[in-house]
């Protein structure tokens, strides 16, 4: 390269009218007027306009007409201002053009397999498998920068609030975390093998062992499961852990810390503290434990009245220890008696019986259930649901926790439908006090909501050996529009509570020790009151950037089956190198799931 790039294409004005620039970029287009030849170039600062006279660019004028988009060139030439008519204010560069003295071509480029331009209509496996292409459009390059700055202030903000960022291990032993471990085997310990690290939790907890009181790592984390829009096999987390805190200090510090990244990043202002809501509160009124509060239509119990009622469907559900709930949908009394019977089949595809139903007319309610209803029980039915002319009164009746989800998953689905939901509104708030465990029938013992190093509330430690279905933990989950961003709790950090809890998750003593011995004699050497809590930082960003899938802010991710298109990974490797780890090769179903 003889050009020395001196600037970046978007960064010119005409307070650089005058002046001598070289830039280099990518040809993003191309106009032939005959004498005169139009380039317009790009680098991920924006685009400029070039121009070549035939008549004062003859030596290389040629090489300019055998120019397409994308190839890489460089440019020098003086910044001189457009003629009135051909401004484009639509560019920050579009005063101006550089009036071309020299030119380099530094690669051609073949035929893009899809255009380098914003809001392009392509198949996103495509996208993925030329993903360098990909991330060439602007749009992309500015998600990149948007990850950069959000990563830069997050450093910033937590240096100064005391903490130190320390790297923890990748190559760890598997532990129950609640995923699938990927497992590293190991070729100097024959039929031994490493895991990646599903977190950094026992690493961090270990660190406020050693007296580092306040860590924070930007961590790789690493599950292997089933994945989705907002999943993905390796994520990254915003990790922390403080020593001598309570629930509340840790909260106060993320609140802050989310606070700072949208003033600096976003220059919004954001008011805290957030709300707090208690998870029975939450699911009660919400349906959810990340609700979206940004709309109202909130869950509203009857199962009082459905228990006198003669409607047998109600009746015989709060009788079998069930509930009977519902919400106003408001307005959307028009509905025909398809689009409600389409309602029906939603509900049931999510494991609802049924779905009732009450249209609120000036004459009273239209419905096939009204006959079962007493005119005083319908009258307070109203007055429960606050209900008006043309609204939809909609009912789930069965189990608890199987009516309030399916509620929860319809009132999200109307608020889209009726195009509720604010979308220039950001909504944090925090869910406590989550129950610390729950029962699988099938497996018959105890499983962690959260994760075994969780701690009970202080005051219900006394539950563990008689009911500990009642007992709540001292976990915390940030949920922001709806969508669950962060978690963490205040651990444990007493010997003989984890080994309670070890027992309750059914752990035998070999395998406690096998797996957690090293953190079981750290406890037993002065380990501090600590808690902490992780950002799902690529879920965080996706949504601050107002994007519908993680994989729009990660460089290089994996499509919903696992895989990475650009390199073909996962792939089949030599014999050899199976010999070296001491694995035998198993037959490999040929079938490429992409």
């Amino acid at each position: 390269m003889t050009l020395k790039k001196n600037t970046n294409c978007g960064l010119l004005t005409k307070v650089n009218v005058g002046e001598k620039v070289v830039v280099a970029g990518w040809v993003q287009g191309r106009r032939d007027h005959g004498g005169l030849i139009f380039l317009d170039l790009r680098d991920r600062t924006g685009i400029v306009q070039v121009v070549f006279d035939q008549e004062k660019n003859k030596s290389f004028f040629n090489q300019v007409e055998k120019i397409r988009p994308e190839y890489v060139v460089a440019v020098g030439g003086k910044v001189v201002p457009r003629s009135p008519e051909t401004v484009n204010l639509k560019l920050k560069t579009g005063e101006i053009e550089i009036s071309a003295d020299a030119l380099e071509i530094l690669n051609p480029s073949l035929t893009p397999p899809f255009y380098i331009e914003n809001n392009i209509d392509t198949d996103e496996n495509l996208r993925l498998r030329y993903r360098y292409l990909d991330l060439r459009r602007p749009e992309m390059l500015e998600l990149l920068h948007f990850r950069h700055r959000i990563l830069l202030e997050a450093r910033k903000y937590l240096d100064g609030e005391g903490f130190w960022e320390i790297e923890t291990p990748m190559l760890t032993r598997s532990t129950p975390e609640g995923a699938r471990d990927y497992l590293v085997p190991s070729r100097i310990s024959p039929g031994s093998f490493f895991a990646l690290p599903q977190s950094p939790q026992l690493f961090k907890q270990l660190l406020m062992v050693a007296g580092v009181e306040k860590y924070f790592q930007i961590a790789r984390c690493f599950r292997d499961e089933d994945l989705r829009a907002d999943r993905q096999p390796e994520f990254t987390q915003i990790d922390m852990e403080m020593s001598f805190s309570s629930r509340e200090d840790i909260m106060s510090v993320v609140e802050g810390l989310v606070k700072h990244l949208f003033q600096q990043v976003q220059g919004k202002d954001l008011k805290i503290p957030f709300e707090v809501l208690p998870y029975r509160e939450a699911m009660e009124r919400f349906g959810s434990d990340r609700p979206d509060t940004r709309f109202a239509m909130e869950l509203v119990d009857i199962s009082e009245i459905a228990a006198a009622s003669q409607f047998r469907v109600f009746k015989t559900a709060v009788q079998d220890g069930g509930i009977v709930k519902g919400i106003n949908a408001k307005n959307c009394g028009r509905y025909s008696r398809k689009e409600i019977d389409d309602l029906t089949a939603l509900v049931q595809s999510w494991g609802a019986q049924g779905l009732g139903w009450m249209i609120v007319t000036g004459e009273g309610f239209k419905t096939p259930i009204a006959k079962f209803f007493s005119p005083s029980q319908l009258d307070t039915i109203r007055e429960k649901f606050d209900a008006r002319e043309g609204d939809l009164l909609l009912f789930i009746a069965g189990k608890r926790e199987k009516a309030l989800d399916v509620l929860g998953q319809l009132r999200v689905h109307l608020a889209r439908r009726e195009g509720l939901i604010p979308q220039n509104e950001d909504k944090f708030l925090w869910i406590v006090d989550f129950p610390l465990l729950a029962y699988d029938a099938e497996e018959k013992r105890y499983d962690s909501v959260h994760h075994p190093f969780t701690a009970p509330l202080e005051e219900e430690l006394p539950l563990l050996a008689v009911d500990p279905l009642k007992v709540r933990s001292q976990a915390y989950d940030l949920v922001y529009n709806g969508v669950e961003v962060a978690g963490g709790s205040i651990r444990i950090h007493r010997k003989e509570v984890q080994e309670q809890i070890f027992k309750l998750l059914g752990l035998p003593d070999e395998e406690i020790e096998e797996k957690f011995g090293f953190l079981m004699r750290a406890f037993e050497y002065g380990a501090p009151p600590h808690g902490g809590l992780a950002f799902g930082l690529d879920r965080l960003i996706m949504l601050m950037a107002g994007r519908k899938s993680i994989r729009d802010v990660i460089a290089f991710p994996k499509t919903a089956a696992g895989n990475c298109l650009l390199t073909g990974a996962p792939g089949p490797v030599s014999a050899g190198q199976l010999a070296e780890l001491h694995i035998s090769p198993v037959l490999r179903n040929n079938k490429k799931d992409v």
